[in-house]
């Protein structure tokens, strides 16, 4: 394919990609004028008009849509390619965008990011913690982390953490007044401290092994917080039982601060996910922050193009 066909072809994508001449052009840097004229040259090459025009706006016709599914495709394989080859060369620079819940960011992101800002010492990183879902593409993030519930269903991911197991538990003021729940369906009888893992979604379930198999318990909400972390202060301060993984009250059970219940009926949770919107445009500050991250929790980084359609855990 000659250069000249290769640019006009790369123009009909950007058109197509904005139906707008004005737009495409600003973004190739020609005039609406040069632009319309290499759009009907290419379509008098081809012997097919592939665009509708109308003065106020520019639609595909149907030779249009089959052409441009195929370019699209065949430039991001160029693209992949091109950013293949150049991978190596990428020093990682700029400001790295993480949103993650508070969960993830004092499990994921905290025990890395000394290490990862003196490895590369021109990365800045901006951290939003936030217990809500959110469009990271429209609100300038590089990614998300969190649990598959907060991921949107067409990112990729990656697992950050391997399964995290499960702790049920109370302050030991709490259960000398109320006594130990010995079987899940105990916890009826118990003050229960539940929480959201987003404002607009139901109370999380708790969850235990009877029988060999996961089994959602229902319990009572004594208290209902917006967060797990104040979960936790909660049950410190003896208004009840609750449930959250272990690795964020593992230093309240060694002080006694906090006891675990129900042990043996505990699962594990599925663990915390990176999510990011393509491959393709990874930055390289992104890339080396997920490998570190992946180093430190030693997990196998599987990458799940829809995480919301896993198999359900936390």
């Amino acid at each position: 394919m000659l250069p000249k066909e290769v640019a006009a072809l790369t123009a009909f994508v950007q058109v197509a990609e904005l139906h707008s001449f004005r737009a495409a052009a600003a973004r190739l840097g020609v005039t609406p004028s040069a632009l319309s004229q290499t759009m009907r040259q290419l379509e008098e090459r081809l012997g097919v008009r592939l665009l509708n025009r109308t003065t106020r706006s520019v639609s595909l016709t149907d030779a249009g849509i089959r052409l441009f599914g195929q370019l699209q495709s065949a430039f991001d394989q160029i693209g992949g390619a091109l950013e293949d080859l150049n991978r190596q060369r990428e020093r990682p620079v700029g400001t790295l965008r993480i949103h993650a819940t508070q969960a993830a960011a004092a499990l994921v992101v905290a025990p890395v990011w000394e290490r990862f800002l003196s490895t590369y010492p021109d990365v800045h990183l901006e951290l939003r913690v936030d217990q809500a879902p959110a469009d990271i593409v429209a609100m300038g993030f590089d990614a998300m982390i969190g649990c598959k519930e907060h991921l949107a269903t067409d990112m990729v991911a990656v697992r950050a953490t391997g399964p995290m197991k499960i702790a049920v538990v109370a302050a030991p003021a709490y259960l000398a007044d109320h006594g130990h729940p010995r079987t899940p369906a105990d916890l009826a009888n118990h003050r229960c401290i539940r929480y959201r893992l987003a404002p607009d979604q139901p109370l999380y379930e708790w969850s235990f092994i009877r029988d060999g198999q996961l089994q959602r318990v229902p319990v009572g909400s004594h208290v209902i917080l917006n967060g797990s972390e104040l979960a936790v202060r909660a049950a410190i301060d003896g208004l009840g039982i609750t449930y959250t993984v272990e690795a964020k009250v593992q230093a309240f059970l060694r002080s006694r601060q906090l006891v675990r219940v129900l042990e043996e009926f505990s699962p594990s949770s599925e663990g915390f996910l990176i999510g990011y919107p393509s491959r393709r445009q990874m930055s390289a500050a992104l890339r080396k922050f997920i490998d570190m991250v992946l180093d430190t929790h030693r997990s196998p980084g599987t990458a799940v193009t829809n995480p919301l359609q896993e198999a359900s855990g936390r």
